[in-house]
């Protein structure tokens, strides 16, 4: 008895979740048919405005074209939405499409045969592209680098395409016919784009990157500066080297070093002086040397 109602109660769930399913697809394929009849409405629409903007000039054709621009605003931002937080503002990336989808509007000939769509996607797309390519760059590298870079994205497709597997520097470099060097400078570029904020914590999260950023290192200054001394000092009398040691070594004043010495404060200004202008000399003349 308890394993007929459990075989019946399990039997319930199964009729239960097959209705849901069978529920979800009918409302999935009528979403993808409501999809395709709009869009199908929308290049109909079109088509339409673009004949009669053909027999049109002036306001009336500009009228005309904008219609069809207010149309198809939704896939400018769709594509748009590509190319967000990277290094330009979204905002700013958004009006390059619009400005990319108002050049495809003027430009198309429904006489060719082609949609308006497959016309204006890569016409937005490119647009956006020369935009990131001329204002986008935080460092700017060299142009070939920035067209090497901007052909590595459609061959990273077709490569990963054909050998089913990402592809390695050297595959690109063999495909775009440049060397693989090239490839990765190109590669390394895309860090060109943003750049860190110095407080940007690494990778123990607690060392700021300003924390790793070397600075001027005085101690460089200061070795060099005793090195061209020392001979220079060596050839000084033995209360001229008393002098310089008690003036910049211990911080004593003219008149605390005149006390020591038995000497005015007037004339361990007149010593210092003349020992300094040796030094200056004796230096001059190592360098010259």
């Amino acid at each position: 008895m308890v394993k007929q109602c459990a075989t019946s109660s399990m039997g319930e769930e199964v009729s239960a979740v097959t209705h849901v399913r069978s529920r979800l697809d009918e409302h999935r394929d009528h979403h993808q048919h409501q999809h395709q009849h709009q869009h199908a409405e929308r290049d109909r629409l079109a088509l339409d405005l673009f004949r009669r903007a053909a027999d049109a000039d002036g306001t009336e054709r500009r009228q005309l074209i904008a219609e069809v621009v207010l149309l198809h605003l939704g896939l400018a931002e769709a594509i748009a939405r590509r190319y967000y937080g990277r290094s330009l503002e979204n905002d700013d990336i958004l009006q390059v499409a619009h400005l990319g989808l108002v050049n495809a509007a003027r430009r198309f000939d429904p006489e060719l045969g082609r949609d308006f769509v497959s016309f204006a996607v890569p016409t937005i797309a490119g647009e956006i592209k020369r935009h990131f390519r001329d204002h986008g760059w935080a460092v700017r590298p060299p142009r070939r680098v920035q067209e090497l870079q901007s052909a590595l994205s459609a061959a990273t497709a077709e490569v990963t395409q054909s050998n089913g597997a990402t592809p390695t520097a050297a595959d690109l470099a063999g495909h775009l016919g440049v060397e693989a060097a090239d490839v990765r400078e190109a590669q390394a570029s895309y860090e060109c784009f943003t750049v860190a904020s110095i407080d940007y914590r690494v990778d123990d999260g607690e060392t700021s990157l300003a924390d790793t950023i070397g600075d001027d290192d005085t101690a460089y200054e200061r070795s060099e500066a005793m090195v061209a001394l020392a001979p220079a000092c060596r050839e000084l009398g033995e209360r001229d080297r008393r002098i310089l040691y008690l003036r910049f070594f211990r911080g004593w004043t003219q008149a605390e070093i005149g006390r020591d010495l038995g000497v005015t404060q007037m004339q361990v200004s007149r010593l210092l002086a003349g020992i300094l202008r040796r030094l200056r000399a004796r230096i001059g003349a190592l360098e010259s040397a």
